[in-house]
């Protein structure tokens, strides 16, 4: 049922933006559409924990408190990715999945976090071959409402590159180049991942 007189940008403006996707919607703004047109539950959100819980029950006039024990046990702290960078081996897959162009570096360069600018998300985690991101706790924000419209912002933007990314790409016609700089690609990320393990091999 939709809520009269509220807007899923009213909600999304109360998230953390960190577009984990641990409520199991997505993104931020899935998730405000889905508590302004589905009914979800206002306990969704890890990032957010007990100060998100109470404002998102503030404003859709819902009772917090059956939610806040739940919450006290599920809550994530702020975190920050760090990239082991003499373990990288610049295989681009960290930064394909951050959803605010946080990490930096090229291909067979190696990679470094924004520290400002990380959210946290822990997306970066499971596409990196070699293991080579730790995710460390980080003092709370001063300003969380400033860090998360700074998050947003970047999330949007991040949208808008690879919508027009995506439309260049669809109007391109395909070629031997581009076909052959994919295997290279490949070839360039097994051979690493065949070096970081016999490295490790090594040290044990």
């Amino acid at each position: 049922m939709t809520k009269p007189n509220l807007s899923p940008e009213q909600v999304d403006a109360l998230l953390p933006q960190t577009q984990c996707g641990l409520c199991g919607y997505g993104g931020c703004m899935p998730y405000a559409r889905a508590l302004v047109n589905e009914n979800a539950a206002i306990n969704l959100c890890p990032p957010g924990g007990i100060q998100t819980l109470k404002d998102l029950g503030n404003l859709l006039e819902q009772d917090p408190e059956p939610f806040i024990a739940d919450m006290e046990t599920k809550a994530k702290p702020p975190l920050l990715a760090v990239i082991r960078e003499e373990e990288c081996i610049g295989c681009t897959k960290c930064i394909q999945a951050c959803p605010v162009d946080a990490i930096v570096g090229a291909a067979k360069l190696m990679h470094t976090v924004i520290t400002r600018d990380c959210t946290g998300c822990e997306l970066c985690l499971a596409p990196c071959p070699v293991d080579c991101i730790d995710m460390v706790a980080v003092q709370t924000p001063l300003d969380r409402q400033k860090q998360a419209d700074h998050a947003r912002k970047r999330f949007q933007s991040r949208e808008k590159r690879l919508h027009a990314e995506n439309i260049q790409h669809q109007l391109a016609q395909p070629s031997l180049v581009a076909s052959t700089n994919t295997l290279d690609k490949k070839s360039f990320i097994e051979a690493a991942l065949l070096r970081a393990r016999s490295k490790k091999s090594l040290h044990k």
